[in-house]
């Protein structure tokens, strides 16, 4: 095909009807024509030279252009497309690296090859524009519901019309074993916006518990309006989902307005997940008191908090372990997604079990440290000792509470707790010695002779092992693989070592290694503070 006039407006007419038929800038196609050409006439004159072509936007006309670009002479490696200044002269007046030279050649004419490579760059472009478009019109609505009409399923993926484009509904993002026939309707929340080289870039869920709370927000108004609002989700897609909400109004009941009248609002959004059951949950900023809520249906006696570990422990009477822990364990485990919680559940009998061991095991400690007969240590742990330590430093006043407890008894129980604790020490620190512990290690403030002995036992023997150590390896910590919390052990767990804890004796190492510069710390703190203040302010 040789470009003439009497085909030039037809380049024109092509990139209109395609910019219509695609819905995309003419622009885009007039650029991919160019490029088309330019890499037929490349075939023609030859691939190392700059050939360009330039579309004439109001005529059609095309403008083929030889460029060649003026090199310092060492950097010359492509005499098609590259001259020296040297040589530039004889075209050129006054030649300059940097400057080009253009100078327009005969059009080609495309044979079929040329013809069949032109179109599919074309298609190429087309595809590439098509795809931009898709990605600016959908990426604000990333969060939100969108309708859309089923077009075929692959490999059990449901691919879906959304009116500029196809969204994916991949197979584990549909709820049970739902299955859909081409025109189907269906709604679905947009998961993600992403640029791909292939494929949909729209990536829609059933399943994600931001559906549930958007469909919510569909239904009730005051959800909408913000006088509701949705603190928390957990979903076992298709089969039970809990819900925390919170009214900003006292006049308004979050759940009731959540279930509506005769069940109307909350049935709509069951009849959309399959039959999901729905607990609506009151949200409380109590963490204890809003478990007790979202391990409704089941009653509870009593909640122990550890906030530190993020544990918490519930009791409950023994008819209601099984309703509390639900089939297979899904109302507990929908409750511990709640609140962000472990949660370990007993029975009245099993707390009262432990509590009675723990009484058991604190006594023997006393009598066998302290040299006590069993009721003396029995009134030690009833008063709430739990340790040597306590014993030991605590206040003499709190000893002499305890029935039949003078000061002399008081003074021979703390001395006797302490000879025992300090000679625990000295043994600690032989053993630290002899696994290799060196001085720099034991002279460090803030480690007891038995932390010492733990970190040798772990081959950290010197200072700038312990330098090298992350807060969570000394204090331990929660790993969350594949939505479920795993426990990592710390060498330095057992003395009750927290993560700030950890952290400030691993940076106090650090900076007297000279391995951290304080002043810079003492900057970088500043900048997180004012950081944390900007986003507090913003909120």
């Amino acid at each position: 095909m040789a470009i003439t006039s009497a085909n030039q407006l037809e380049l024109l007419q092509t990139a209109e009807a395609v910019a219509r038929e695609k819905m995309i800038d003419p622009v885009l196609v007039i650029e991919a024509m160019e490029e088309s050409l330019a890499r037929a006439a490349k075939s023609r004159y030859g691939a190392e030279m700059d050939i360009r072509v330039s579309i004439d936007r109001k005529t059609g006309r095309a403008t083929f252009t030889r460029v060649r670009t003026v090199v310092e002479d060492e950097l010359l490696e492509n005499y098609q497309a590259e001259f020296t200044v040297e040589q530039a002269k004889q075209y050129m007046e006054a030649p300059e690296v940097g400057q080009q030279l253009i100078e327009e050649v005969p059009p080609v004419e495309m044979g079929r090859i040329a013809a069949q490579s032109a179109k599919q760059v074309i298609l190429q472009k087309v595809r590439e524009a098509e795809r931009d478009r898709q990605f600016e019109e959908f990426k604000d609505r990333a969060g939100t519901i969108i309708n859309a009409l089923v077009k075929r399923e692959e490999y059990g993926n449901v691919i879906v019309d959304v009116g500029a484009g196809e969204a994916i509904l991949r197979r584990n993002e549909k709820i049970g074993r739902e299955s859909y026939r081409p025109n189907d309707r269906i709604r679905c929340y947009i998961k993600d916006v992403r640029r791909e080289q292939r494929g949909p870039q729209i990536f829609l869920s059933r399943t994600a518990p931001e559906f549930m709370a958007e469909l919510f927000k569909m239904e009730v108004p005051e959800i909408y309006d913000g006088i509701i609002e949705i603190k928390a989700v957990a979903r076992d897609p298709g089969s039970r989902a809990k819900i925390a909400v919170i009214s900003y109004d006292g006049s308004i009941d979050p759940v009731g307005a959540c279930v509506g009248m005769r069940g109307s609002r909350v049935q709509a959004v069951v009849n959309e997940l399959q039959g999901e059951k729905i607990d609506i949950i009151p949200w409380n900023e109590d963490q204890p008191t809003f478990l007790v809520n979202a391990l409704q249906p089941a009653e509870v006696s009593k909640v122990v908090l550890d906030e530190e570990a993020g544990k918490i422990e519930v009791v409950v009477p023994e008819e209601q372990l099984s309703l509390a822990i639900g089939r297979r364990g899904q109302n507990v485990r929908l409750a511990s997604q709640l609140t962000g919680l472990d949660i370990d559940i007993m029975t009245e009998a099993d707390e009262s079990a432990r509590r009675q061991a723990e009484f058991e095991s604190r006594t023997k400690l006393f009598m066998d440290n302290l040299d006590l007969d069993e009721f003396f240590a029995q009134l030690l742990v009833s008063e709430g000792f739990t340790n040597l330590e306590e014993v030991a430093y605590v206040e003499v006043d709190e000893l002499l509470v305890i029935d039949g407890v003078d000061e002399d008894t008081a003074a021979e129980l703390q001395a006797r707790a302490r000879d025992v604790l300090e000679a625990a020490a000295k043994a600690a620190l032989e053993s630290a010695r002899a696994l290799g512990a060196e001085d720099s290690l034991i002279d460090f403030d803030g480690l007891t002779p038995q932390m010492i002995e733990a970190l040798a036992k772990d081959d950290v023997k010197t200072l700038e092992d312990f330098a090298t150590c992350a807060d969570w390896e000394l204090a331990g910590g929660w790993t969350t693989v594949d939505g479920e919390r795993h426990k990592d052990d710390g060498v330095l767990e057992p003395f009750e070592v927290s993560l700030e804890e950890a952290q400030h004796l691993v940076m106090t190492a650090r900076i007297m290694l000279g391995w951290v510069d304080p002043t810079e710390l003492e900057a970088d703190e500043e900048e997180q503070e004012d950081a944390d203040l900007t986003e507090e302010t913003e909120a």
